[in-house]
């Protein structure tokens, strides 16, 4: 395809078959609509695509996340103590069918609001999936340890996942995450998050555990893990360079990966 052509949703569907997506796959997607080209659709086509690509029998899965329903202090926001006050009091809770995502894009934005897309229930790491088992991976995903075994990360490794980097950097791989939870070392230290949930009538803050989740080595896992293995897959999808891996061996091979390198 020439540099600057129109990319229609079959090019998409041709380009994903020769990354090696076929009928029946769990896929988690990472993406970047401007890195794709010139889409005729959108993000809406690139949705179709990559549902076309799996067919019925699989699942596309994307995260949702939303951090803008962190405390306001989790960043360093520069607010006076009343106004942080004037926000807590009026942060709304989140809301499956309605809380936009943060930071995730276009195409996620687009594909959690499609009819038959189920979103799993965390307030902060949230994952939307289509397909056959989409209310398996999505229906439990307790507020504790948000992206462990117990997570939709957990259920797409139990079901032999695959990872598509759709022209999206190759430290966006939240499926990486799962890996900090398997590490033995103590690089990772626990962390307690505030969220506002509802219980009863009323909308409370309240807390939760996790790890602090690091992503500042994932590029340099991934490019170990690409160097090492034959497992990943490079090739355009329209124009954006664009990365194809089983999940389980991604995975294990971060585990021992940041056992070595982390410390």
């Amino acid at each position: 395809m020439k540099k600057g052509s129109l990319v229609t949703k079959d090019h998409m569907v041709q380009d994903l078959k020769r990354m090696g997506v076929t009928k029946g796959m769990t896929v988690i997607v990472h993406s970047s609509l401007k890195s794709i080209g010139r889409v005729i659709g959108g993000p809406v086509s690139v949705i179709l695509a990559l549902e076309e690509a799996v067919g019925t029998v699989g699942n596309i899965v994307m995260p949702t996340q939303t951090e803008h329903l962190c405390d306001p202090t989790e960043y360093g926001s520069g607010y006076s103590d009343e106004e942080l006050e004037l926000i807590r009091e009026n942060m709304p809770t989140f809301h499956p069918d309605l809380t936009p995502t943060s930071y995730m894009g276009f195409i996620p934005e687009t594909f959690r609001k499609q009819d038959g897309v189920k979103r799993s229930p965390h307030p902060h790491t949230s994952f939307a999936a289509w397909g056959k088992d989409a209310a398996r991976i999505t229906q439990e995903h307790g507020l504790d340890f948000s992206m462990n075994e117990q997570s939709p990360l957990g259920r797409m490794y139990e079901l032999g996942g695959y990872i598509l980097l759709l022209g999206a950097p190759t430290n966006s791989n939240t499926s990486l995450h799962l890996a900090e939870y398997r590490q033995d070392n103590t690089f990772v230290k626990e962390k307690i998050w505030d969220v506002k949930v509802k219980k009863g009538e009323k909308e409370v803050w309240t807390t939760y555990r996790d790890i602090n989740n690091e992503s500042d080595d994932f590029d340099r896992l991934f490019e170990e893990f690409h160097k090492e293995t034959s497992s990943v897959k490079e090739g355009l999808v329209g124009e954006a360079r664009s990365y194809f891996m089983p999940m389980r061996q991604m995975v294990d091979y971060a585990v021992g990966w940041m056992d070595k390198n982390r410390n």
